[in-house]
């Protein structure tokens, strides 16, 4: 029988089973039909490897991608017959590989979701992100956090901030380490900057936007509704844009007079923008929404300025004018989530107190496939969090 949320084993002991929504190669497609709940085999831990007993799982895009099999199906990245996404959670360390002296069972952790060999050159000296193996555990790997028991490498382990409850500590993993080493380690975001943060009510935005603030830069955060200029501003945003005030996405096979008016909107969004910034453009753009808005992200950054992109939500294919980035001598730059010692600065960043989770709605197990269809439908606000062990909200603080 598989193990039930109020009927755990004791401290490093497995049981045979767990219940885990998983996807199969042949149920690809929409989250709420894609995922679905089935008993099966809890993995046993590597010698370098820990299984952390899920207390809450964060829910993040690469689910949605998962489940649609789509830019690419996960069972072209691993060969395991089935796929548990998730790749945030907080729980509690119960077993741990021969090799990990560092975390024993009982632990409390949050984890980051990047694996690499730990073996090569790369790992060794210059960053684990350049390592040849490396990968996004829950989405390139499976056995993710969406099941009662989740396996991950003890590198991935990270002390859980003792003043979050469970759901608070699942919420931030992915989107504030992504987020921290685009803007801190890889755009070198410094003081009195200006900063356009695409989707700053989002799970990413919203770290964004704190991240400025702590460094005293300004966000200009983009947003779609009220709700979401809301929390921008309480988040520390120096001002807030509805897109839904102007008309910048491209669309495939523009006519001439298409195009003219999407670079009449970006102009009027250039305007804007130096109306709020007091004359200045922006010296860095946050990117992750990818050919909706990568146009118009190269045009308004400024000369030596910089677009730091870590994903492609609406579309990875991108079309842009190339003469504002030579002319203006612009740089784009790529990053991909974080390294370990990143992650654990930005850490301690929540743990004292300095970064904030911004949750947003949090969902019972069972309704991980409808939670990844809400964030696929772009109809949700903050970090949405599944309660997996957690058998209620406000669990897992602790004084002092």
């Amino acid at each position: 029988m598989a193990l039930t949320k109020t009927d755990p084993p004791a401290l490093g002991a497995l049981p045979a089973t767990m219940r885990a929504f998983v996807i199969r190669p042949e149920t690809e497609g929409e989250p709420e039909t894609a995922m679905r709940l089935e008993a099966v085999p809890v993995p046993e831990p590597g010698p370098d490897e820990a299984i952390v007993r899920v207390m809450a799982a964060g829910v993040n895009y690469n689910g949605v991608w998962a489940a649609l099999g789509t830019p690419v199906s996960v069972f072209k990245m691993h060969r395991e017959p089935y796929h548990i996404a998730g790749s945030d959670a907080s729980g509690i360390v119960w077993k741990v590989g021969s090799n990990v002296r560092r975390w024993k069972p009982g632990d409390e952790v949050v984890l980051h979701c990047n694996q690499s060999c730990g073996e090569c050159a790369e790992c060794n000296g210059l960053d684990p992100m350049a390592c040849s193996e490396q990968r996004i555990w829950g989405y390139e790997t499976s056995f993710g956090s969406f099941a009662q028991f989740c396996r991950v490498q003890s590198q991935q382990l990270l002390a859980k901030p003792r003043h979050l409850t469970w759901e608070e500590a699942a919420s931030y993993g992915l989107v504030y380490f992504t987020a921290y080493r685009m803007l801190v380690d890889r755009a070198h975001l410094r003081a009195g900057q200006h900063v356009l943060v695409w989707g700053g009510g989002g799970g990413l935005g919203s770290m964004a936007v704190q991240l400025c603030r702590l460094y005293s830069a300004h966000a200009l955060a983009v947003v779609s509704s009220d709700q979401k200029a809301a929390l921008c501003r309480a988040l520390g945003a120096s001002a807030v844009i509805n897109r839904s005030e102007f008309d910048l996405r491209k669309h495939p096979g523009e006519t001439p007079e298409q195009a003219h008016h999407r670079m009449s909107e970006m102009r009027r969004f250039g305007k804007r923008i130096r109306e709020l910034t007091g004359g200045h453009d922006v010296d860095i753009v946050f990117e992750h929404v990818g050919s909706a808005t990568f146009p118009t992200s190269v045009f308004v950054c400024s000369r030596f300025g910089q677009v730091v992109i870590c994903g492609a939500t609406a579309g990875y294919n991108l079309e842009f004018d190339v003469r504002y980035l030579w002319m203006r001598q612009k740089s784009i730059i790529g990053s991909h989530f974080a390294n370990a010692y990143e992650c654990d600065q930005a850490n301690q960043l929540v743990i004292q107190h300095l970064i904030q989770p911004v949750l947003g709605e949090v969902f019972p197990f069972e309704e991980i496939p409808r939670a990844h269809q809400i964030m696929r439908n772009n109809e949700h606000a903050g970090k949405m969090v599944i309660l997996v062990g957690a058998p209620r909200r406000g669990l897992g603080a602790h004084a002092g």
